[in-house]
């Protein structure tokens, strides 16, 4: 069987953060889907407003070489999404796992016969502290 992969994100001022997920998460699949947030979806459900346009974002990911699809996420319900690309592993930033959303994720998932596979960020350069510092030298 094809092991198809989602690995959903904001994709956003794009990063090696980024890049070490795609790799990691085209490693334990044979076809890797990014999700990439809509921006609605960003400012509704994590109350930021993107730096990088939806359309640049995808066309960014699409052109990764891990990234065999790169997918407008317009909801953040991922059962609804996997109704519409029927993957069947789930690539997740280990800050959900034990979390409530995380096995609340993991229960429904399980019914659908998905994997959940949860990846470390990498420390060293996050979306949050790039916009953070940008924030910051807006200032000057």
């Amino acid at each position: 069987m094809i092991r198809i992969g989602y690995a959903p994100g904001a994709y956003d001022l794009f990063h090696i953060g980024h890049l070490n997920l795609l790799r990691r998460a085209k490693e334990r699949c044979d076809y890797l889907i990014a999700g990439v947030a809509a921006d609605d979806v960003l400012i509704k459900h994590k109350g930021i407003q993107p730096v990088i346009p939806l359309a640049e974002r995808l066309e960014i990911v699409r052109n990764i070489s891990f990234v065999d699809a790169a997918y407008a996420a317009t909801t953040n319900d991922k059962v609804e999404i996997w109704k519409e690309l029927r993957f069947n592993v789930l690539f997740k930033g280990n800050d959900w796992q034990g979390t409530k959303k995380g096995l609340e994720l993991e229960r429904d998932f399980a019914a659908l016969g998905v994997e959940i596979a949860y990846f470390s960020y990498t420390p060293s350069t996050t979306s949050s502290a790039l916009r953070k510092t940008l924030q910051n030298d807006a200032s000057y």
